[in-house]
């Protein structure tokens, strides 16, 4: 746990009333610093597209600032961001269901790490990393939303439970089912 992490959720569970506006600065504050990440990644992975995932990113703690009487109700903070950015990216996907995806050189650098490796090498990775994600695409929504937010965002089945208003054997099914599928897939794509 991260020291952000720590003082974000030691106010959660030792003030059972936010008295000031300080207070609810420093803990809207800590979740930004802490979560802002990991709502990106995840609102990237279901809308494929930075600048969509960004808003959603914003519009969770905005949705945040609005709701901030409730933070003291909150137990766990990641699962509560993780499912509103979840929510928000969904709706969004389903209002424009019919956009075509483009590349633009601002989602290549978000996705190719600029360490020692070779150009050739990142472009071939990347290429790599779309075919997988197009692949997934292809399962079904409950699989593939388990999927994501299993291997992607590493929840636990707890969380995604949470998440999906599901059981966690619901969930273990829809994970196992998953990687069944997109295993056939990859073994498909490479035969042809």
């Amino acid at each position: 746990m991260t020291s952000c992490e720590a003082q974000a959720a030691s106010w959660f569970y030792t003030q059972p009333v936010l008295k000031t506006r300080e207070d609810v600065s420093e803990i809207i504050t800590a979740l930004v610093a802490e979560y802002s990440t990991t709502l990106y990644r995840v609102a990237y992975s279901v809308t494929r597209n930075a600048a969509e995932a960004e808003d959603i990113v914003q519009e969770t703690f905005l949705r945040v600032l609005r709701h901030q009487n409730k933070l003291s109700e909150i137990r766990d903070a990641r699962v509560w961001l993780v499912r509103i950015a979840w929510n928000l990216a969904l709706d969004r996907k389903r209002r424009s269901k019919a956009r075509p995806e483009t590349e633009d050189i601002a989602d290549l650098v978000r996705t190719l790490p600029s360490a020692e490796r070779r150009a050739d090498d990142e472009v071939i990775s990347s290429q790599e990393h779309a075919r997988v994600l197009a692949l997934i695409d292809q399962l079904p929504a409950k699989e593939r939303q388990a999927l994501l937010l299993s291997a992607l965002e590493e929840l636990s089945t707890t969380e995604i439970a949470s998440i999906c208003s599901t059981t966690e054997s619901s969930i273990r099914s829809r994970i196992f089912r998953a990687r069944r599928e997109l295993s056939e897939l990859l073994t498909k794509q490479r035969s042809s």
